[in-house]
């Protein structure tokens, strides 16, 4: 039987237990990449070229607001011009696309997400000009290939293999959900990239954490003194980026708050958990009522003040929607509260409004989407179509379409639900913090819309939650091609935070010598044939002009039509 240590956390039972060990991971990435640096990073290096040709291939077109970028592209153009956003004549989406521009009104529109995401699709336009659909698109764009760096970061650092995090990437690069998102200029690719910024910051605490909290350890067992609770460690600069990253998303859309308050909760579960394995006596209480008031402190008013600053063109003007609120007769707030500045009560007025339209949401849409069938990808939003007839638009057919629909390659979205469920039972029956931490992604992006079964929302909000779901796929790859242990693997007692055991490859064990070529083989196949599958979508999510044929022949459901 195998032994499993005691686990009393050694640097290098550490080291071991992340999600594949050490020299696993140097022995695949050494034999399968040469030892240059400069062709070991060709990988990713293509990658991000590859999404970034994806993104930016004919992004003019169409040249004309789609969906809802006739509520943010306008409204980012009032923001850079007001301070505030807007209302427009009607019928101002021609009149915008043909280049007049300044045709809005300086009447306040009733908006009801943050300025962030608006503010930063401005900046395309004050670069491009606002007639230029390269212009209204070109920042969703740059955030969308940045977060395809990003997800190779943080796979790197969670799997420990260039390669595991290269197919990561690459998945994300050539997913027709995330091009889709990344070519049109709606909100929610900046609040998946902002969340996915805060993810990777609680990733780099981990270690910052474990290594200050057993060095204070060391060193008062070594003056002889016992710590019954241990420190309370305020100097988490991880967290503070952490705070501000997630501030950012809440600033985009209200949703970023679930991020927040996930992963607030999560890192206290953690520190206890590190307590825990490092023998502190009373670690639960010491998390709850010693480090968690501090990690709330480093977390939480960083979060608020950045979601405060988006709002500084509604503060700085007077014309913002309720910005004059409370000086109208019998508005302002009395008695114990009378003293809050008036811009204040008038905040917190709008946001309740705010608040009031979100849980009352329920207007009918032809493309809404329940929250329960976005695993399944049953109704992606068509965001674009237009149907033309031979001669019409450049057609060369009898009829064509030109479509921007949000499909995501399909093997890829469908394999990747089918990992999220592998995790979820991998979790239970292993514990592995790698696994859990994956999760805590879909937890915070995803679990909570299950609350708002009859509200009107759409298949597109998953963007914010892809990463997460590309991360559990790319683990499961890892699984196969042996990058990662399969669970009948030796246990190691893993002293990294949850004291569980983590199903690792014992270093220098017959099975790193057996790594099987068959789950490579599997995972080549499957990249090119994913490859292929976005080759055939790629006109439907890039509104080329198709015949209808070849557009009917990409409605795998009725329901995508």
């Amino acid at each position: 039987m195998p032994q499993v240590s005691d686990g009393g956390g050694g640097e290098d039972d550490h080291v071991s237990s992340l999600a594949g060990s050490t020299a696993t991971v140097a022995l695949y990435d050494g034999q399968v990449l040469a030892s240059s640096r400069v062709v070991r990073w060709a990988g990713p290096l293509l990658v991000v070229i590859l999404a970034a040709a994806l993104r930016l291939w004919n992004l003019g077109h169409p040249h004309s607001l789609v969906f809802d970028e006739t509520f943010y592209v306008k409204d980012a153009w009032t923001l850079l011009n007001n301070g505030y956003e807007s209302t427009w004549p009607e019928n101002a989406d021609a009149l915008f696309a043909a280049g007049n521009s300044y045709i809005f009104t300086t009447d306040a529109s009733f908006v009801v997400h943050p300025p962030l995401g608006k503010w930063l699709i401005g900046l395309g336009m004050i670069a491009l000009g606002p007639e230029s659909g390269w212009g209204w698109r070109i920042t969703t764009v740059i955030i969308g290939v940045l977060a395809v760096v990003l997800l190779m970061l943080i796979a790197k650092k969670l799997f420990g293999s260039l390669v595991l995090a290269t197919i990561a990437g690459f998945l994300f690069a050539i997913d027709g959900h995330a091009i889709v998102m990344s070519r049109v200029a709606l909100l929610d690719n900046y609040l998946m990239f902002f969340a996915l910024l805060g993810f990777g910051a609680v990733l780099m605490d981990r270690d910052w954490h474990v290594t200050r909290l057993a060095a204070w350890l060391a060193a008062r067992r070594d003056s002889g003194a016992e710590p019954s609770w241990g420190p309370t460690l305020w100097w988490r600069p991880w967290l503070l980026a952490a705070g501000l990253a997630f501030g950012l998303t809440a600033s985009v859309k209200w949703s970023g708050l679930y991020f927040l308050a996930a992963f607030g909760v999560y890192l206290v579960v953690v520190d206890a958990l590190a307590r825990r394995r490092a023998g502190v006596p009373f670690w639960l209480s010491a998390a709850v009522l010693k480090q968690a008031p501090a990690t709330f402190l480093l977390l939480v008013p960083i979060a608020v003040m950045t979601y405060l600053l988006s709002w500084t063109g509604w503060f700085v003007t007077r014309g913002g929607y309720y910005r004059e609120w409370a000086d109208g007769a019998g508005a302002a707030w009395t008695g114990a509260l009378a003293w809050v500045p008036h811009s204040v009560q008038s905040f917190w007025h709008y946001q309740d409004a705010a608040y009031s339209y979100h849980v009352g949401l329920s207007t009918p849409h032809p493309y809404q989407s329940n929250p329960l069938t976005w695993l399944f990808m049953i109704r992606p939003t068509s965001m674009f179509y237009e149907g033309s007839n031979r001669g019409e638009n450049g057609c060369g057919y009898d009829v064509c379409s030109a479509a921007i629909t949000s499909i995501g390659n399909p093997l890829i979205w469908w394999a990747s639900t089918a990992a999220l469920f592998y995790l979820v039972y991998r979790v239970a029956r292993y514990r592995e913090w790698t696994v859990g931490f994956i999760l805590m992604g879909m937890v915070a992006g995803y679990l909570p819309w299950l609350m708002y079964l009859n509200r009107t929302v759409f298949q597109f909000y998953t963007i914010a939650f892809e990463p997460y779901l590309l991360l559990g796929l790319t683990f499961c790859i890892g699984v196969i091609m042996k990058q990662i242990a399969a669970p009948n693997r030796e246990p190691y007692a893993d002293p990294y935070l949850t004291g569980a055991l983590t199903i690792v490859p014992k270093p220098g064990s017959v099975w790193l010598r057996d790594r099987s070529l068959t789950g490579v083989r599997i995972i080549v196949i499957f990249l090119i044939v994913a490859t292929l599958v976005s080759a055939f979508f790629y006109p439907l999510w890039t509104g080329s002009q198709t015949s209808y044929d070849f557009w009917r022949i990409h409605t795998w459901m009725e329901s995508w039509r």
